[in-house]
């Protein structure tokens, strides 16, 4: 209580201060208040909010762009600089922006640029402005005119050589057509177009410059004609020729290592990742392909690629300078946990040899043990948790695959993956061993955004040795439980699983779209075989019964950003899995589960759901609040508030359901009728600290629709809000999306 007061006292203090805000403008000063562009009528062809970025004085920021607390804080100073307090406040806040006439008159140079370059050659920009006290109101107001359009388009490529190479250039992918708006962007990404056509195709020395273009308006008319010059290479000393066709003769590789002189990589390695062969034409693209490859290899520090004019010749050398990395390290890690107010630590060893075999393969070994105290747990002899574990990975910088054609594994930059791990896990309940081994392909294509996954195999074996008498009697063997799912995950099981993954993100929005599937050859193979069954009716493999189930995940996130500090993220996840054939139920590490810091963050982790299921206090209802199936709908307002922290506000949406009806999970099944109403819905604000390499995340989420109350006061906690019940605080690091 006595801390809500402070942080009201502290709040209330800020937006006071915002009335004393001109205390540091100086007498014939103005504080810059609000700056806005407008047009002289409504033009939908104009995008205002674009324009506002040649803006060179944009006031102080505003949070959430609504209140400059940061302002607010630099005016809570003194001007007694010796006083710590008052140094602080200043490094916090944010000095006020004073209107400068100059930098207004250059403004409406850049508006007025920028308007003629989109096509508006007769645009013109003027400024209103409005002063109350100290402070200023800044208005630019646009006057656009007519665009003009592109009459004619003419090409004049005055190198005759490089004429007939662009006579096949397909006329569908020029950036200038005849109708279209006159745009300097529009001609410059032609001219760019056409010097990566030319560059790719042996001209070394060729760029850009080399390209003018010549514009024409057409008297009594908004109408221009085009004219794009490719010119003739031209030096100081030299008169005009023909540009150069270079051809590679000799490419060869040598260490960039002051104190070595040797390449640890093998030589097919080195060869396999650079796109420069001799006798082939000089190519930007095979050098940036070059680059790219070399560059993901972790063996390697640095690559630097030159280029040699053989004398009197149309020839060039390669030379590739490679520096690497020395190939093993060793870290240590240490954290601490806290699962529900059970404290605990946790500590990680790692080995990694980035140069395994001389070709770039990474293998490692993960050693890591976990200790936890578990309170509140009656009857058990041991109330600790104890994890150890070991993981052992080799990763291969290519395809380790047959019939795969040389041009597809160059031209995806692959990694093949194979991994073991053995897991040890004792708890008072229970002990748990799970082995696990995998193998798995993931590549992208160099020339998109996206990115693929399959696990070609993936084996998981869960072993329980142990459990204890007192969990088996309460919640196993007693018959008042009946707690199928409960009793179906302390089996020993068997998953050997196929999965497939893709995922794109060019910045604006991302997706990602995941299936698996388990079970289905080794049950073909169980009614062939005749393989055994449990008491259960499952099929078993070496006495052990086996998982069969097909699991389907969707992702997607679109950032709207409305300025370099304000943004609005929205997300969309969903998620299905469903048991069938040899099982009838999901195995718990399979299932869903909602709340928590990357979900509806109104509720705790696995602390909402399934559907209208109302969970019960205890150590073991986690069980119970999984499902089959989840939805995640999220928007969260970010904001860049001062130094290295940001503001969030966000609204969720989403729940899990069971797909198939369990005794233990009333009001838990999906039912499409019932969708929305089992939909639970939270809102809050959080706090992030980016340094950049991570993020530290405080969210705090309140209830306001909750689909396992049916009172009103309960149901609508958005309505009649209690901090003790509603509010749920989480900690995290990275953002929730």
């Amino acid at each position: 209580m006595r801390q809500s007061k402070y942080i009201y006292i502290i709040f209330l203090t800020v937006l006071m201060s915002a009335c004393s805000v001109t205390k540091y403008v100086p007498d014939g000063g103005y504080l810059v208040d609000n700056v806005d562009v407008k047009t002289d009528a409504k033009r939908k062809d104009i995008n205002t909010g674009n324009l506002k970025s040649y803006v060179r004085q944009k006031g102080n920021s505003r949070w959430f762009s609504a209140v400059k607390i940061p302002l607010a804080t630099y005016s809570l100073s003194g001007r007694d600089s010796t006083k710590w307090i008052n140094r602080t406040l200043k490094a916090m806040g944010e000095p006020p922006v004073l209107y400068d006439s100059l930098r207004t008159v250059q403004s409406c140079n850049d508006l007025r640029a920028e308007l003629r370059n989109e096509g508006y050659l007769s645009a013109d920009v003027e400024v209103k402005t409005k002063r109350k006290g100290k402070k200023i109101d800044l208005t630019y107001i646009l006057h656009p005119g007519d665009a003009y359009y592109i009459n004619n388009v003419e090409y004049d490529i005055r190198d005759s050589v490089i004429a007939r190479l662009l006579h096949t250039d397909n006329p569908a992918n020029r950036k200038l057509k005849t109708g279209m708006k006159f745009n300097v962007d529009a001609l410059d990404r032609e001219r760019k177009r056409l010097t990566e056509i030319i560059v790719n195709k042996g001209y070394y020395r060729f760029h850009k410059e080399f390209i003018t273009y010549r514009a024409d308006t057409v008297a009594g008319s908004k109408d221009i004609d085009v004219t794009l010059t490719l010119n003739l290479y031209r030096t100081n000393h030299i008169a005009d020729t023909l540009h150069t066709c270079y051809t590679i003769r000799n490419v060869t590789y040598a260490s960039g290592d002051a104190d070595d002189d040797v390449i640890h990589l093998r030589p097919n390695v080195m060869k396999n990742n650079t796109f420069i062969e001799s006798n082939d034409l000089y190519s930007s693209k095979d050098l940036q392909k070059t680059y790219n490859h070399f560059g993901r290899l972790q063996a390697i520090k640095y690559t630097n690629i030159s280029f040699k004019e053989v004398p009197d010749s149309n020839m060039l050398d390669c030379d590739i300078q490679i520096s690497t990395n020395k190939p093993s390290t060793i870290s240590f890690q240490p954290e601490g946990t806290n699962t529900a107010g059970d404290f605990g630590a946790a500590a990680t060893l790692t080995y990694q040899n980035r140069n395994m075999f001389r070709g770039s393969e990474v293998f490692s070994i993960e050693l890591r043990g976990a200790y936890e105290a578990i309170k509140g747990l009656e009857g058990y002899a041991n109330e600790n948790f104890e994890e150890y574990s070991v993981e052992t990975r080799l990763m291969f910088p290519r395809f380790i695959a047959p019939f795969l054609s040389r041009g597809f594994r160059r031209r995806n930059t692959a990694t093949s993956e194979v991994s073991l791990l053995y897991d040890l896990q004792n708890r008072p309940e229970y002990h748990r061993r799970v082995l696990s081994l995998a193998w798995r392909y993931k590549w992208n294509d160099t020339n998109h955004h996206d990115k693929y996954q399959i696990d070609l195999l993936d084996l998981n074996y869960v072993f329980m040795p142990w459990i204890s008498g007192k969990f088996r009697e309460d919640y196993l063997d007693n018959a008042n439980s009946r707690n199928a799912i409960l009793r179906y995950n302390y089996e020993d099981l068997f998953i050997m699983k196929f999965g497939f993954g893709f995922s794109y993100n060019n910045g604006l929005y991302a997706l990602k779209a995941n299936i698996e599937t388990a079970g289905n050859l080794l049950n073909a193979g169980a009614g062939m075989l005749k393989f055994s069954k449990n008491e259960l009716g499952m099929y078993k493999l070496f006495n052990i019964a086996f998982a069969q189930y097909v699991k389907g995940d969707f992702d997607y996130t679109h950032n709207i950003r409305f300025d370099y500090n304000n943004a609005l993220v929205f997300h969309f996840g969903l998620g299905i899995a469903y048991p069938y054939g040899n099982s009838n139920i999901l195995p718990f590490e399979k299932r869903y589960f909602s709340g928590g810091a990357n979900s509806v963050r109104g509720w705790s982790v696995r602390g909402l759901g399934p559907g209208k299921y109302t969970g019960r206090d205890g150590n073991i209802d986690f069980i119970n609040q999984t499902g089959d199936m989840k939805v995640d709908l999220n928007m969260e307002y970010r904001a860049h508030l001062f130094w290295k922290l940001n503001g969030a506000l966000f609204v969720d949406a989403g729940n899990i359901w069971t797909l198939r009806s369990y005794e233990e999970q009333p009001g838990g099944v999906f039912k499409f009728s019932e969708f929305l109403k089992d939909l639970a819905v939270s809102y809050g604000w959080g706090v992030r600290f980016n340094f950049d390499y991570f993020i530290l995340r405080f969210d705090f989420g309140m209830k306001a629709i909750d689909p396992a109350r049916e009172d009103h006061r309960g149901h609508y906690p958005l309505l009649h809000p209690r901090l003790s019940r509603d509010l749920t605080f989480h900690f995290a690091v990275g953002l929730p999306f």
